[in-house]
């Protein structure tokens, strides 16, 4: 998710040693491995779809068992007052890092990840656009995955994480745009402190939805016209390529939405959405750089399959959406 500033502290403050206590906890066998194999990353599925130690973006979310033995971090997630998303413990061993990335898939371009160090370090540091910052244990901290970014734990210990997907509520958002506006400094001394409460177990809303099984025709407009704004705005880009681009995504999208007007999201249609999308597949120019975004320099075509065409249509009548990590 885009947002005004690559990092934003937020003014909620957490007891770190005893979300540090529950993490250490859990069993080895409770950390996965990172989805792309990435050297000294690991992760605790704490709410994922079904409720499986998986990495999946689809399907309904769940509570894990290894989030029902953390009453506290249920605690800190229910605080937020949000739908959460797919959330998780994550682990950099010392030495570690997260390369250079960003998130381009569909289901960021409307989630945020909050972050809340559970056990770090100094040598801990948080790279985001042109910034950097270390994020103290029991801090709490968004930042904008469409920036390139990466961490490096340059320490001779491991770092936790406790990460929370959400789209927000409007209070959640409002109380962000209020710290944006704030100096670091002025957010840390009036942010809230959530104490554990032992007799409170409060229930977690989770997302049931998190799409239908074909993109309906105002969102993948919606979708469709910011990566255009985007790549028209990038004066490096060849002018009549990137034309013709917008030229097949806006067909993409208009052809789109005659078919969902005659089929609907049904079972019936999906043999011709996914036409579709085959076809306009083919059309895209062999380099996949041929045109970039001006906001982050990503590769067009990159950003339209994963934000679009890969998220378009569930890969059977009735499930969720393909989402790609």
């Amino acid at each position: 998710m885009r947002l005004s500033h690559p990092f934003i502290r937020l003014p909620w403050r957490f007891d770190a040693a005893r979300l540090a206590e529950e993490a250490l906890a859990l069993p080895r066998e409770a950390w996965m491995a990172h989805p792309n194999g990435t050297p000294g990353n690991f992760a605790v599925a704490l709410i994922s779809s079904g409720g499986g130690d998986n990495d999946s973006f689809d399907g309904a979310k769940r509570a894990t068992p290894h989030l029902a033995a953390c009453p506290y971090m249920r605690q800190v997630m229910a605080s937020f007052g949000v739908v959460l998303s797919r959330s998780r413990l994550m682990k950099l061993d010392a030495g570690a890092e997260v390369g250079l990335h960003v998130d381009f898939n569909y289901h960021w371009f409307s989630r945020v990840r909050i972050h809340i160090p559970v056990v770090t370090h100094p040598h801990v540091t948080f790279h985001c656009g042109a910034e950097r910052v270390h994020m103290a244990a029991g801090e709490c901290w968004i930042f904008d995955s469409w920036r390139r970014h990466n961490v490096m734990n340059q320490s001779q210990t491991e770092r936790i994480h406790l990460v929370i997907d959400t789209t927000g509520s409007s209070g959640f958002w409002q109380a962000a745009h209020t710290a944006a506006a704030r100096d670091d400094g002025e957010v840390a001394a009036s942010a809230e402190f959530v104490h554990f409460n032992p007799a409170a177990d409060p229930a977690l809303n989770m997302e049931h939805c998190s799409g239908s099984p074909v993109m309906a025709p105002e969102e993948c407009a919606a979708l469709v016209e910011d990566l255009i704004a985007d790549f028209l705005a990038n004066p490096a880009n060849d002018a009549p390529l990137s034309g013709a681009y917008a030229r097949l995504m806006r067909g993409f999208v208009a052809d789109w939405r005659e078919l969902w007007h005659l089929h609907g999201p049904t079972a019936a249609g999906l043999p011709h959405f996914r036409a579709l999308i085959r076809e306009t597949r083919r059309r895209l120019h062999p380099n996949r750089r041929a045109l970039t975004t001006r906001s982050n320099d990503i590769g067009v075509n990159a950003v339209f399959a994963a934000r679009v065409l890969n998220a378009a249509v569930a890969q059977d009548a009735t499930g969720p959406r393909q989402s790609q990590a």
